[in-house]
């Protein structure tokens, strides 16, 4: 289910603060990499994903891949950064950014 405006904008305020808990450099969405971005996103929800690579069109494209094959969904891209979201089916509240 898509995300709402309000639910958008409520998700932003919360990824202010966050650190990026992923990269992805010159090797694009590799097998680790994304092994990593599922794990971050089971345990946190909400995450930045920090994407080292020069051309827009091209960091564009591996944003949308890499919701695509997560299933997560952007709620803000700024630059080389991108937050994003998914619900975790059991929540740790220890981890979670949005249960803090």
């Amino acid at each position: 289910m898509p995300l709402t405006p309000d639910r958008k904008k409520a998700l932003r305020s919360l990824g202010h603060n966050l650190k990026p808990v992923v990269t992805v450099a010159g090797k694009g969405l590799s097998e680790g990499v994304m092994e990593e971005l599922n794990r971050a996103l089971e345990d946190h929800e909400l995450i930045k994903v920090k994407l080292m690579i020069a051309d827009r069109e091209l960091r564009h494209q591996v944003i949308g891949q890499l919701c695509e094959q997560s299933g997560a969904e952007l709620v803000q891209e700024i630059g080389k950064i991108a937050l994003i979201y998914r619900q975790a089916e059991k929540p740790d509240p220890r981890l979670s950014n949005l249960l803090r």
